[in-house]
């Protein structure tokens, strides 16, 4: 036995050790392996669309280490990376910097994923805690930046080669915007550290800007934002479908000219496809009034049309408004931003008066000043997200006439502000006193600022009528806790009347939360219960303190034969009593030779023979 090995003895069973591997938090590891397939997939996707493109051209131009070279060169362009030709007829290297806006979704939408399903947050309360938050974002944008590296290089030995300033300034981005959007929705969007990043904002300005309701109120302007940039860019994709449609031979004329074979039809098709949200973009600047760049110094707005010349023929291009000064018919493009501008104030009116609860009393949540603070912050919201996505739709398509296409973020951005605060300020003073007006008019009620209490014109009454009430609760519960366990049923049911009267008295002129407050008094036994309950609680109370207040004393068993605790009305020089043989034959002063009688039974014991059983409370 001595020589028995101590690490055999203390060997760790194989059950634990496998529960153990599989409930441990994944890590870095997993992260790492979610952003490198992320990464993988988005470039087998495009790999597998150019192959497919390359096999069915009846004339390849290369093999098909062109094509995945053309492949590696598009999935960098998604990301935002500016692309160069070397192939161009004149030998210069010709920049391609327009990205489909269509192709972006692709990765940042597969980013997000990855980091969100890494996260791997629990069901219930027995499943391993999620992934620390900066271990995923971490591990994810760094897998995926391994990827898109091998990638860039790669592609830089082919005719379209990424720019290494957009490598490595675009692509980590988009890895590190869609990791951290995966990662902040897989923790249910907590606001803390949104509201965290507002610390770079200077503390006047803050405290000028946000208030002391910061969360609310940047709430608001983005759910406002989020539905302005809904409508200005729907409304700019319905402009380009009716200019589509008004230049629709010339844009069937081009679609034709530009490729003769079903497979090169096919890859403009998806082309145009891509570049939807782009013309979309480019349709919504032209509604704002700086409109957009066709070539250096051409711009293109409602007051006038200067496209440059020569363009490609491309079916987008067609539904470019024809050369020459404005008319009516496209100042009418305008109405689009003036929509946008009225649902932006609509959400903010909704977030200063909020649609109360059934029940619960209206409220306001900021002033007309306030409000009109929130409508400046959503013009300013609304001005960055516009810019953004105007950088993103435009980009050079060559050099010379060709070196600026779209529109130009700061004009657009700014115009997008413009527009927001004008048509967004009167609508939501508008319709916040159209709400205050509508709650007035249905409740009677006047909503109360920064309060959850709302005011009545019989206010006065109904504090006054509160108070008695809580007066007359506070002196009734005085004598119920001085006299809890003895306190005869008369005295109890005087009080619950005293109580009741004044409840009756007090419900005329009070509110709805001061009638509510009066639910808080009410008792908490049970109203169902037994009278034989009462009668063998008291009882027994009774007799429990005459025994401990003359421990040798007689014994009286009148009183507890008495079910209902009434008091003798006759006192002790009442009517004789046939049960009490004591007092029959002893006279009262005199002392008693004879041994006092037995008590008589209680009717109450079950075990009784001939007693009658008690009624089941529980019926």
């Amino acid at each position: 036995m001595a020589s028995v090995n101590l690490m055999t003895v203390r060997r760790t069973s194989l059950a634990p050790l496998l529960t153990r591997m599989r409930d441990r938090e994944p890590g870095l590891a997993a992260s790492l392996l979610g952003g490198a397939v992320a990464a993988g997939l988005g470039f087998a996707s495009f790999a597998a669309l150019l192959m497919l493109l390359w096999v069915s051209s009846p004339y390849p131009d290369s093999g098909p280490g062109g094509a995945l070279h053309v492949a590696a060169a598009l999935w960098l362009l998604s990301h935002g990376v500016e692309l160069v030709r070397t192939d161009s007829l004149s030998g210069a290297p010709m920049p391609v910097g327009v990205t489909p806006l269509l192709l972006l979704a692709l990765p940042v939408w597969r980013v997000y994923r990855a980091a969100r399903d890494t996260v791997d947050p629990p069901d219930d309360a027995d499943d391993p805690p999620p992934v620390p938050a900066r271990t995923v974002f971490t591990g994810v944008v760094l897998g995926y930046l391994g990827v898109g590296a091998a990638v860039a290089l790669y592609s830089s030995n082919g005719e379209l080669r990424p720019g290494w300033a957009g490598v490595t300034v675009c692509l980590p981005l988009v890895a590190a915007g869609a990791a951290a959007a995966g990662v902040w929705s897989a923790y249910g969007c907590p606001r803390e550290p949104v509201l965290r990043a507002l610390v770079v904002v200077p503390g006047p300005v803050r405290r000028l800007v946000f208030g002391t309701d910061a969360r609310a109120r940047l709430g608001t302007a983005v759910r406002a934002t989020g539905a302005a940039m809904a409508v200005l860019c729907g409304g700019g994709a319905s402009l380009l479908a009716v200019s589509l449609v008004w230049h629709g031979d010339l844009a069937r004329v081009s679609f034709l000219q530009l490729t003769e074979g079903w497979t090169g039809r096919f890859a403009v098709l998806m082309l145009g496809i891509a570049l939807i949200p782009n013309a979309a973009v480019w349709a919504a600047s032209y509604a704002l009034g700086p409109g957009f760049l066709l070539g250096a110094g051409h711009a293109v707005h409602p007051f006038a049309s200067d496209p440059a010349p020569l363009l490609p023929p491309f079916p987008l291009l067609a539904a470019v408004p024809d050369p020459g000064a404005g008319t009516p018919l496209n100042w009418v493009a305008g109405l689009v931003p003036a929509a946008a501008g009225i649902m932006a104030g609509w959400f903010v009116a909704r977030g200063a008066v909020p649609r109360p609860e059934p029940g619960a009393p209206a409220a306001v949540r900021w002033s007309a000043a306030r409000t009109a603070g929130v409508v400046l912050l959503t013009a300013t919201v609304c001005a960055a997200a516009f810019a953004l996505l105007a950088e993103l739709a435009g980009g050079p398509l060559g050099v010379a006439a060709l070196a600026d296409f779209g529109p130009v973020w700061w004009r657009a951005g700014g115009a997008t502000g413009v527009w927001t605060a004008v048509f967004a300020l009167p609508v939501a003073l508008v319709v916040r006193a159209w709400r205050l007006w509508g709650l007035r008019k249905r409740g009677g009620q006047i909503p109360a600022q920064d309060t959850g209490a709302g005011r009545t014109g019989g206010r006065a009454a109904g504090a006054n009528a509160g108070s008695g009430t809580d007066q007359g609760d506070r002196t009734s519960k005085e004598p119920a806790e001085a006299d809890e366990g003895g306190r005869s049923k008369g005295a109890a049911k005087g009080e619950g009347g005293d109580r009741d009267s004044a409840r009756a008295d007090a419900a005329h002129g009070m509110t709805v939360a001061d009638e509510e407050a009066l639910y808080d008094f009410l008792p908490a036994d049970d109203p169902f219960r037994s009278e034989w309950h009462d009668d063998l609680e008291r009882i027994t109370h009774r007799a429990a303190r005459r025994a401990a207040a003359d421990p040798h004393g007689p014994h009286d068993p009148h009183s507890e034969s008495d079910p209902h605790g009434e008091s003798d009305p006759h006192g002790a020089a009442g009517p004789h009593d046939p049960h009490d043989t004591a007092g029959a034959s002893a006279s009262p002063g005199a002392p008693s030779t004879e041994p006092p009688a037995e008590p008589a039974p209680d009717l109450t014991d079950p075990g009784r023979p001939g007693a009658a059983e008690p009624p089941d409370a529980t019926r």
